[in-house]
């Protein structure tokens, strides 16, 4: 049913679903499920090219099945008590995983990242990770080597470290912004390319161009929003006091 549990036959429509060439969107509005969700179980199930319905349903009972034989997983841990409420952070941990999830991010990446996002430094080994989740070390790389390509995080290794630390900063959704923009010129431009070749006068054409039109104003916006929160920056580190 919409908002729970993909079933074999929602898995069976999925397959269905990518073997006629359809996106995600689609493929979720005729499931009554969001794009996210689709998305989701098809990264996780050997991507577009490789899902297979009756794989993937395997695929989730074995994780069913390892996941209620896996050990609690572990508090957070901060850099520093600061009079913090251990409960109040684990919930706000989970809270905050699951918000990720459903914006989209693969389950372990949102679990890295939020990992990553309540701690004071900002900054912990794949070492730490592993402690702090209680997964394999391919586990953290994977999810690593995704938020790096996203934007999300960056690696480090300082001076005379022998091991590499993952730092998350307060720009993190700034560069995701930067990204979005960087796919918007692009879907800017072809949206413009098609009203051309189709026709603006056409019904076809017009879709196009007046998508073009929404995409450049989503942009401007964004800009002008970027500029706001970059003078704000500047003015808070101008004066900690304020």
């Amino acid at each position: 049913m919409p908002g729970g549990r993909l079933t074999d036959e929602d898995r069976r429509h999925i397959a269905a679903g990518l073997a006629e060439g359809l996106g995600y969107a689609e493929i979720g509005r005729r499931l009554g499920r969001p794009a996210s969700t689709v998305m989701r179980e098809v990264t996780r199930n050997g991507g577009p090219d490789g899902y297979g319905a009756e794989r993937a349903q395997e695929a989730t009972k074995h994780r069913a099945r390892r996941h209620r034989q896996a050990r609690p997983p572990a508090p957070p841990a901060s850099d520093g008590a600061h009079g913090r409420d251990p409960q109040a952070v684990r919930e706000f941990t989970e809270s905050f995983t699951d918000l990720l999830i459903r914006q989209g991010l693969p389950r372990m990446e949102a679990r890295v990242l939020t990992c990553l996002y309540i701690t004071d430094s900002g900054t912990l080994t794949a070492a730490d990770l592993v402690q702090r989740l209680r997964v394999s070390p391919a586990s953290i790389s994977h999810a690593v080597a995704f938020l790096e390509q996203q934007g999300m995080l960056r690696r480090e290794r300082p001076p005379g470290a022998r091991r590499e630390r993952y730092v998350l900063d307060d720009e993190i959704w700034l560069r995701s912004i930067l990204a979005s923009l960087q796919m918007n010129e692009a879907l800017e431009a072809a949206s413009r390319r098609g009203a051309e070749i189709l026709g603006v006068t056409t019904p076809a054409g017009a879709r196009f161009e007046s998508s073009a039109e929404l995409i450049l104003l989503m942009s401007e916006a964004f800009r002008q929003v970027i500029e706001q929160w970059r003078q704000r920056a500047a003015t808070r580190s101008a004066d900690p006091g304020r």
